[in-house]
């Protein structure tokens, strides 16, 4: 774990953030005392399996009315 006073934070703020990037975390500290923690986000979010989805999808039944008339009657009757 890396450790950076204010200034230098400041000062080398994207280099800091490229190293979060790979993975390593930061403290940060004012006048000694710890102030601050960068590290990396949860992780990247895997892409959707679009063809799996498609797949589904297709196997969903079709509506016999549009949408929109659909959602129109239920807020209709919600009034």
């Amino acid at each position: 774990m890396l450790t950076v006073t204010l200034a230098q934070a400041k000062a080398r703020l994207s280099e800091l953030l490229d190293k979060v990037e790979t993975g390593e975390k930061i403290v940060i500290t004012r006048r000694g005392k710890t102030v601050a923690y960068l590290s990396p986000t949860a992780g990247r979010k895997k892409p959707l399996p679009m063809q799996e989805l498609a797949a589904f999808r297709a196997t969903m039944p079709r509506l016999r009315r549009p949408l929109a008339e659909l959602l129109r009657e239920i807020r209709d009757a919600s009034l």
